[in-house]
């Protein structure tokens, strides 16, 4: 049930959002000339490598001299139109494709990228492996939403993160997915997924 879902809302949701793939990429190219799209590596349902895909919302090559670093609240390698689209989380928009393919979910844990670290209070490194939950969350299919990316502060660490993840997993059901999509459409519209306080 949840698959067909997620199938017909994706088919409608790319329909329906073409004059939006339109505009966002005039004004990406507009703004600096570089590549619309951005595709990056994703771990998906079962620990499988995916692409995922997003509208660019940094400079070209951001991560040529820094390696893959989580963007910040101030990024400055962020451009003023991928401002626009974080805060209203747009750059997502391309992921409705990989929600299509399977590759996705509308609703789950937030996928990682493969190999990726967290920053300890003490400026320790710990791979995400190696935190608690980080199993268990592949057992289903990433989501473009989810309890974390709604409930959970920017910069809450992964382990706090991935207890949302388990808790979803445990509470996951039409209702749930259902409020939490919802919840991040009331988001969007007021434009504050970059925000770290937001209020229900």
């Amino acid at each position: 049930m949840k698959r067909a879902f997620d199938l017909v809302l994706a088919g409608v949701g790319l329909l329906v959002s073409l004059p939006l793939w339109a505009f966002f990429a005039a004004a990406i190219k507009l703004e600096d000339g570089g590549p619309v799209f951005f595709g990056q590596e994703r771990v998906g349902l079962n620990g499988r490598i995916f692409r995922a895909l997003k509208f660019r919302s940094m400079i070209p090559d951001a991560e040529a001299k820094t390696g893959p670093v989580q963007a910040s609240e101030h990024d400055p390698r962020i451009t003023r139109v991928g401002r626009l689209m974080r805060a209203t989380a747009m750059d997502e928009l391309p992921q409705l494709w990989n929600i299509f393919a399977g590759d996705m979910s509308f609703v789950g844990p937030r996928p990682l990228r493969p190999g990726e670290v967290d920053v300890m209070g003490d400026g320790q490194l710990v791979a995400l492996q190696d935190i608690r939950g980080y199993e268990e969350r592949h057992r289903v299919r990433p989501g473009l939403t989810g309890l974390a990316q709604v409930y959970a502060p920017r910069d809450l660490p992964r382990s706090g993160k991935f207890r949302l993840d388990r808790l979803y997993l445990k509470k996951a059901g039409f209702c749930l997915d259902l409020k939490l999509l919802l919840l991040s459409f009331w988001i969007t519209g007021r434009g504050q997924w970059e925000q770290r306080d937001r209020k229900f």
